[in-house]
């Protein structure tokens, strides 16, 4: 038995692109157990794969408002005291950051992280006993991959497995008990800088519409399902969803014809869920954190150069064309 204690606590795009890292210390680690501790918001994800024994969640985003407070500070004493029941034979922060080196310095095993040449908070690596060399200018889910394989000394190889296989439907994009095949939309970011013109996702909504598709248009708050609302304004065989837990929209992600969507951590799990999705990216770079999966991909743009309404749409083509 090998006892492993994973610190990677958000945001939900990284989650996804750390799964394929799981699949491979359970495939090259004998007697793997493996815990990881993450935000709370995102502890579905964790609990998804097979290889994942007992999920720790924390609450830093919640705490880091009220730091002092009664409850932040029961429910810190809490997560310490839950560290320290178990000795971990390897404690491995996938995030190098000093908010994620404080929660491993609570866990008892041989701490594992980045290099400081590697980490994006490099103060971080001072806390680890064991450093490792990874580029950092690569996709995440190889970076991740990486870490993983200089931590526990294997060479990983293969397409990445996320471990998502419960998710997984051979009816995936076809009419099912007279529900139409269908096409997920994310036009929603938290900044503006994200967005796609109004003009340009209209032609993308003619095309799907041409293809005999339905829309399903996410949003994560009242705001967003606003701006979706009008967005989709006068047109038929549209539903704005609700927002709904993350297995929820893993499921409707997973039986979805294709998506299209910003540069989202649900546009990433669309990917990692083996369906057709096109990123578009505006004000971040598709270099480290490219769509990754089975089936067809395409990260469009780049930070500050959006993609064209023709790139877009070929890439759509190529998505329907994709079986």
């Amino acid at each position: 038995m090998t006892r492993i204690l994973i610190v990677r606590t958000s945001s939900l795009g990284d989650l996804v692109h750390m799964l394929p890292a799981i699949s491979d210390i359970a495939r090259h680690v004998p007697g793997a157990k493996i815990d990881w501790v993450v935000e709370e918001a995102f502890a579905e994800i964790p609990g998804w794969h097979p290889a994942v024994r007992h999920v720790i969640p924390v609450a830093h985003r919640r705490w880091r408002k009220d730091w002092w407070s009664a409850r932040s500070r029961s429910e810190r004493a809490a997560l310490a005291a839950r560290l320290k029941v178990e000795p971990y034979d390897v404690v491995l922060d996938m995030q190098a950051l000093l908010k994620s080196v404080w929660m491993v310095r609570l866990a008892k095993g041989v701490r594992h992280g980045l290099d400081w040449k590697s980490a994006r908070e490099p103060l971080a690596t001072l806390f680890y006993q064991r450093r490792h060399r990874v580029e950092f200018w690569q996709p995440a889910v190889t970076r991740q991959r990486k870490l993983a394989a200089l931590t526990f000394g294997y060479r990983y190889e293969g397409e990445p497995d996320f471990g998502l296989s419960q998710f997984l439907r051979p009816e995936a994009g076809k009419a099912v008990d007279g529900v139409a095949p269908y096409a997920v939309i994310m036009p929603s970011a938290s900044r503006d800088d994200k967005l796609w013109p109004e003009a340009d996702w209209h032609a993308v909504f003619d095309r799907l519409a041409l293809a005999g598709l339905d829309l399903r248009i996410l949003s994560g708050n009242a705001r967003e399902a606003e701006r979706a609302q009008q967005l989709v304004a006068g047109r038929s065989r549209v539903e704005v969803v609700p927002r709904m837990t993350l297995t929820e929209t893993a499921r409707l992600l997973s039986g979805a014809r294709l998506m299209v969507g910003l540069d989202s951590g649900l546009t990433h799990l669309s990917a990692a869920l083996a369906r057709p999705t096109i990123g578009i990216y505006r004000a971040s770079t598709p270099v480290r954190t490219p769509l990754v999966g089975a089936a067809y991909t395409a990260s469009l743009g780049d930070r500050g150069l959006s993609p064209s309404r023709d790139q877009v749409l070929q890439a759509v083509e190529q998505a329907l064309a994709f079986e």
